[in-house]
C-alpha cells in the first residue's frame, strides 16, 4: 500500500522453499500482484521448480547460482521458469551468460541476469543486457548503500535516475578501474 499500484514488485525466496510451501507462499504473493517469483525451490531442484512453475500465474524465475550450461539446458528445455537468470560471474563469465540467453531466446524464454551488488558484475550485466534481444523488463540492482568494499571501484560511478541505469559508455566496459581502490585492497598469495 505504501509504494502504490504503480509499482511491480519481485520476491526472492533464495531456494528457500517445498514445493509445495513455495505454492502457498506463491498464491498468498499473487494476491498482492507479485510478478516475479525468484528461486522459490532449492536451486539444484528443477522438478520442484517446475511444479510451482505450474502452479502459478506469477513469472517463476531462476537461475542466479547454476554453473553449468548443461543445467540452463535442462532448465529451458523443462519449462522449470518463467525467465532465466544466468549471473555472469557465476557462469563463468559474458560468454557463457551470452550462451545462456541465447538458448532462453530460442526457447521464447526472457533473461533477466542476476547482479547483486555494484561490483564490476553490475557493469559486465548491462552490456549483456544492451546485446540480447529477449532481455528482461528490468534489471536486479542492489540499493544497499553500505557497499564499502566497492565504494570507488571504478568511475564514472553508476547513477540511478528515474528508475534507469545508462549502460557505460566509452573503451572497453565504459568504467575506468580506480588504482587507489586497487592500492587499498587486500591481496593474498596462497601457497600448496
Amino acid at each position: 500500500e505504501a509504494i502504490g499500484p504503480d509499482t511491480l514488485l519481485y520476491v526472492d525466496a533464495n531456494s528457500g522453499f517445498s514445493p509445495e510451501r513455495a505454492i502457498e507462499v506463491g498464491h498468498m504473493l499473487e494476491q498482492y500482484g507479485v510478478c516475479h517469483y525468484e528461486e522459490p525451490c532449492p536451486y539444484p531442484e528443477l522438478e520442484w521448480t517446475q511444479q510451482v512453475n505450474q502452479a502459478l500465474s506469477l513469472a517463476v524465475t531462476g537461475g542466479e547460482q547454476d554453473t553449468d550450461l548443461a543445467q540452463f539446458r535442462r532448465m529451458i528445455a523443462m519449462r522449470a521458469v518463467d525467465i532465466v537468470q544466468p549471473d555472469v560471474c557465476y557462469v563463468g563469465g559474458l560468454s557463457r551468460a551470452l550462451q545462456v540467453a541465447k538458448m532462453a531466446e530460442e526457447a521464447g524464454i526472457p533473461c533477466t541476469p542476476h547482479s547483486s551488488n555494484l561490483s564490476m558484475v553490475t557493469v559486465f550485466t548491462l552490456h549483456m543486457l544492451g546485446a540480447i534481444p529477449n532481455a528482461g523488463r528490468f534489471m536486479e540492482y542492489t540499493i544497499e548503500w553500505n557497499n564499502a568494499w566497492t565504494d570507488g571501484l571504478f568511475s564514472p560511478p553508476l547513477k540511478v535516475v528515474d528508475g534507469s541505469v545508462e549502460i557505460p559508455k566509452g573503451p572497453g566496459w565504459g568504467v575506468e578501474i580506480n588504482q587507489q581502490w586497487l592500492d587499498k585492497a587486500d591481496y593474498q598469495i596462497s601457497r600448496l
